[in-house]
């Protein structure tokens, strides 16, 4: 039977200490090859932490699946931001296009409970709320009311 481990590891920088060190070296695996193959697949995630799986079949042969970082961390990158605003809602901690809610969203789509891309994009940016983000300089209350009435179909059809 396969064992799993699964663990959050820093994009492009996971190392053969904790977390993944100590899940893989009972499994009698090279833990220096795992390691380099999640950096070479997670580097395109560079300062997110990135949802790792890594599956060890009896032969000792191991599989590794790549997740989506956060929506949150997808949005903080997007917006060229740390951490999100102390108090959203009075305060701005930056701004990203509606593009880049887009994008997340078609990133996303897999792990949303939304079943169209509209919704998923109004899911994203709802997470703008709580980082105290703008979507294209506006509250993003207010673009989802915008994209309510429609005046963004044209980008949200998949």
């Amino acid at each position: 039977m396969a064992e799993v481990v699964e663990v959050l590891v820093p994009g492009g920088k996971a190392t053969a200490g904790p977390p993944l060190g100590p899940a893989l070296g009972p499994l009698g695996i090279n833990v220096k090859a795992v390691v380099d193959e999640i950096n070479q697949k997670t580097g395109d995630f560079n300062g997110m932490q990135v949802p790792v799986r890594v599956e060890v079949d009896e032969k000792k042969h191991f599989t590794i699946s790549v997740g989506v970082p956060p929506t949150t961390a997808l949005i903080k990158k997007e917006a060229g931001i740390e951490k999100g605003a102390a108090t959203p809602g009075s305060q701005v901690a930056g701004d990203i296009p509606l593009e880049a809610a887009i994008k997340i969203a078609k990133m996303k789509m897999n792990d949303m409970l939304s079943y169209d891309l509209k919704s998923a994009v109004k899911e994203v940016i709802g997470t703008c709320v709580s980082l105290g983000i703008t979507v294209n300089k506006q509250k993003p209350k207010d673009v989802i009311a915008s994209i309510n009435k429609g005046e963004f179909d044209s980008l949200l059809r998949v």
